[in-house]
């Protein structure tokens, strides 16, 4: 694990994540490993959790006497899951999987090219696993000079010694899963439940971007090329692959779709999932994915999963969930806020996982909530009569609502539009904006003056310039817009992962596509529908806020915005 210096800085090699600006703590400590626990478990556990075998944290100290301890200092913070490196302003933390330690660097005629990672090379020998284990012990290169002091030193036994140095040996794996020759395979999934028409305008970009990408890679290329004119390989964009797109389509209930797409992972293997559509439940699909350490990169669904620590997954925002924080934090926001909180939802849709994540934000600051659940079935039966009776307290009796209250609707446009036959019960009510339409929303008039809809995206008059190239690209590849949003968001996906595999040359360790989003996401200026995405590290959420806006007229699309851009 080696430290290179440049301008009298020395780069931080592994371990020293406490001192890094924006450095991400390890994935927790997680479960302690057995003593029994093959060496390749002990080797992660100390790499990711900073936990040795024995269960006991693992301990580093520096030249200047701080200490990293447990996941502070697990080689992870550092040098990534992928153990490529990164960089971070003008500090560069170089790649320590196996083929770089210990590759010669002499340029061998019949030696593969090493990519271009994060750094160039220090002048230095080739690790062994004797000189390794004394730079992590003692601070030593491979040649014995002093590494950076922000590099700690470890009292590591042999046996967990052994097993890191194994980990790393194995890390960045040959072949890549779902990587074969000059192709790449990926996959986009579609649930049962999902809106038929959307699925439609999403697999015809997706279909529409494969063709055009395949087409600009005249000659694909299956590895890195080098002149040999230099030690090391300096180029990252002769590794051009075709795409091959699979679309997985589930059947049946969620119970089984666990099953099939375990099928269709040994049938098909992937690189990555990218894209898809779900309706209510994506859960059994992430989860696949994070078990599987397939990257699922932008699917299109209202209720994304939301576990921080998972790796693997990643989206756009959090849909309705993130609704239901705007919402919290509109009632919360003075002291005078509104004892009581009915929310309407169809039971089964999207809305039922929002208004619980609404109701246990908002029972936690002493606000009663109660609900008025619709049945399933067809949008605008029985919405009227639906409110006018007493809604419903969580697992109580039906019963008036008295005194100051809000009203919360998670609803679609057909039971938007039957409110007309209502009036507005309450002072105050809440619109979802993802599920009711957004601008589009066919709220009656008689309801505008009171209402707020919350809004995930920009303005409509602030996206029109990052919207263009993908408008543009749907007219000249004679697509129907038949959702702007869904449709806007999968090129934006087929986009982003066109320049990061463009960037990562034949790096293409799945983890470090994950990592290669994460730096790189931020610094786009085309961003469809959003002001702004960023990943840090342990963020799996690209857009983290919202608007509550008003309609301007009792008729019409223009949208007033209540305030500025709220991360809640």
């Amino acid at each position: 694990m080696t430290i290179r210096r440049v301008a009298g800085w020395a780069l931080v090699s592994s371990l020293c994540a406490p001192l890094l600006p924006g450095a991400a703590l390890a994935a927790g400590r997680g479960p302690r490993p057995s003593a029994a626990e093959p060496a390749a478990g002990v080797g992660q556990s100390i790499y990711l959790r900073g936990v040795l075998g024995s269960g006991e944290p693992l301990q580093g100290n520096r030249e200047a006497g701080v200490a990293a301890v447990g996941s502070d200092a697990a080689c992870v913070n550092c040098h990534q899951r992928s153990g490529l490196g990164s960089r971070e302003g003008n500090v560069t933390v170089p790649p320590i999987t196996g083929r770089y330690l210990f590759s010669s660097r002499a340029p061998e005629a019949d030696a593969p090219a090493l990519p271009s990672a994060e750094s160039r090379y220090e002048d230095r020998e080739p690790y062994t696993d004797e000189t390794l284990a004394r730079a992590i012990r003692e601070g030593l290169d491979a040649q014995g000079r002093p590494l950076g002091y922000l590099m700690p030193r470890y009292a590591l036994g042999d046996e967990d010694m052994a097993a890191l140095l194994g980990y790393l040996k194995q890390l960045d794996p040959r072949p890549v899963p779902g990587v074969i020759d000059s192709v790449v395979h990926i996959a986009t999934i579609v649930t049962p439940d999902a809106d038929p028409l959307k699925r439609g305008g999403m697999l015809d970009v997706l279909e529409k971007f494969f063709a055009q990408k395949n087409r600009a890679t005249l000659r694909p290329t299956p590895a890195l090329r080098t002149s040999r004119r230099t030690r090391y390989a300096q180029s990252m964009f002769l590794a051009n692959r075709h795409w091959q797109l699979h679309v997985w389509e589930l059947t049946g209930p969620a119970q089984t779709w666990r099953a099939q797409l375990e099928k269709r992972l040994a049938a098909e293997p992937v690189y990555a999932v990218l894209s898809g559509l779900g309706g209510r439940d994506w859960a059994p699909v992430h989860e696949f994915c994070e078990q599987h350490a397939v990257p699922c990169l932008f699917p299109n669904v209202e209720v994304p999963v939301v576990k921080e620590r998972d790796f693997y997954p990643v989206y756009f925002s959090k849909g309705v969930l993130l609704e239901a924080e705007l919402i919290a934090r509109a009632i919360l926001a003075s002291d005078d806020h509104p004892a009581a909180v009915e929310q309407v939802y169809r039971a089964g849709d999207s809305g039922e996982a929002a208004a619980q994540a609404l109701a246990a934000q908002l029972e936690g600051h002493g606000v009663t909530v109660y609900g008025t659940i619709l049945p399933a079935g067809a949008r605008g039966q029985a919405v009227a009569a639906a409110l006018r009776r007493p809604p419903l307290h969580r697992g109580a009796r039906r019963q008036e609502v008295r005194g100051d209250r809000a009203l919360v609707l998670w609803l679609r446009p057909d039971d938007i539009a039957a409110l007309g036959k209502v009036p507005a019960r309450a002072s105050s009510v809440y619109l979802s904006g993802l599920m009711g339409g957004l601008e589009r929303s066919p709220l009656p008039a008689g309801w505008r003056e009171h209402t707020l809809m919350t809004y995930p995206f920009d303005l409509p008059g602030k996206r029109t310039v990052r919207l263009d190239f993908a408008l543009g690209f749907f007219r000249f590849q004679r697509i129907p817009l038949v959702d702007e949003r869904v449709q806007t968001d999968t090129f934006l996906a087929c986009s982003v992962l066109a320049e990061i595999l463009k960037h990562m040359g034949d790096d293409l360790s799945r983890p470090y596509l994950v990592e290669k989003l994460q730096a790189m996401l931020e610094h786009r200026i085309i961003t469809g529908y959003y002001p702004r995405l960023a990943l840090g590290s342990n963020q799996r959420f690209a857009s983290k806020g919202g608007y509550l806006v008003r309609f301007r007229d009792p008729a019409g699309r223009t949208l007033v915005a209540q305030g500025d851009w709220i991360v809640p």
